[in-house]
């Protein structure tokens, strides 16, 4: 007697339902995305996360062929931004491109709603750019390093810095500045990079220890003036603009990383395929020229040594805060 492999009218639902259940899941881990990603970004627009997320951005739009947009949302040093991503849905649809500025910020706000180590994964490091030290050229009378050390001993407290708010590493760059250094300027915290640039570039505000990224077009342009990035060795694309280890500062060494991540309990599937796009996005000519353009460069980390890097970081920057005394304003 044939024994029948045809399902019984019950184990047939049975199976019709899980099939239904896990379809939607299965398709959309392995389609991702199949509608648009939101990239949030924690500060305005302008600053130098703004300048890296908008063209990786586009070229996943263009590679995936569904769009990429853009979410600033500034405020506390880049914290409020951060939360928000933290909280949304873990499906693949909101990234967070955040910054050295989310390592700094556990040291400086005690209070946070999220935890940059453990509430997200770690997808991948977008860039890696030196910070440099900017002025405005008609409010600070000064043509080089060693000029504005010899200004700022005559004239303690005169100049004042820009941030991109308390607890970024604009600020913590330039409290270690003058820790270093034996100097005293101001703090001044904005809400971003962005807004802090643009005051600089108007002459609201003197001088400024921000990202290349953000000001290289400006220092190409003569907006402002670049005396100084805080390297080891010049910034690819700036041939003309000195490190600071050739100045006398070789302890003074400053970058901003940025990176980005996916909210806790998003799918492995997913995970892994976000970080094969972004390889590939990273490798693609447009951002190499484009990251080339404003000094950047980018480290080949992803995943768990990307994970390692942050958690690295966070340890790095508390003990800066608890150097330089830097505390919120």
């Amino acid at each position: 007697m044939k024994t029948s492999h045809t399902p019984t009218p019950r184990r047939a639902l049975l199976l019709a339902t899980a099939l239904a259940l896990a379809s939607p899941l299965a398709l959309a881990q392995s389609n991702w995305p199949t509608k648009p990603v939101t990239l949030v970004v924690p500060f305005p627009a302008g600053g130098g996360t703004d300048a890296f997320a908008r063209p990786l951005a586009a070229v996943l739009t263009k590679n995936l062929g569904k769009q990429f947009i853009i979410d600033n949302k500034g405020g506390a040093g880049g914290t409020v931004g951060a939360g928000v991503a933290a909280r949304a849905a873990p499906d693949g649809y909101t990234l967070f491109v955040g910054a050295v500025h989310h390592a700094i910020a556990p040291s400086m706000y005690p209070k946070l709603d999220y935890n940059i180590e453990t509430d997200f994964v770690p997808i991948g490091m977008v860039s890696s750019v030196p910070q440099v030290i900017v002025v405005h050229a008609q409010r600070v009378p000064v043509s080089d390093l060693k000029g504005l050390l010899e200004y700022l001993r005559k004239n303690p407290g005169k100049l004042n810095y820009a941030s991109a708010g308390n607890g970024t590493s604009h600020h913590l760059a330039g409290e270690l500045f003058k820790l270093q250094t034996n100097t005293f300027i101001t703090h001044i915290p904005y809400r971003g990079a962005g807004p802090a640039l643009q005051d600089l570039i108007s002459g609201q505000v003197d001088m400024m220890f921000d990202g290349l990224g953000s000001s290289a077009a400006h220092i190409k342009a003569g907006r402002i003036k670049g005396l100084a990035v805080a390297s080891d060795k010049r910034a690819p694309g700036f041939p003309d603009l000195p490190a600071t280890a050739e100045l006398g500062l070789a302890s003074y060494q400053v970058a901003t990383w940025y990176g980005l991540w996916a909210p806790k309990g998003t799918p492995k599937e997913v995970v892994e395929r976000i970080q094969a796009e972004l390889r590939k996005a990273l490798n693609s000519e447009e951002i190499v020229a484009a990251w080339r353009g404003i000094g950047s460069t980018t480290p080949d980390l992803y995943g768990e040594a990307y994970g390692r890097f942050v958690s690295g970081e966070v340890k790095r920057w508390a003990e800066v805060v608890k150097s330089s005394g830097a505390k919120l304003e």
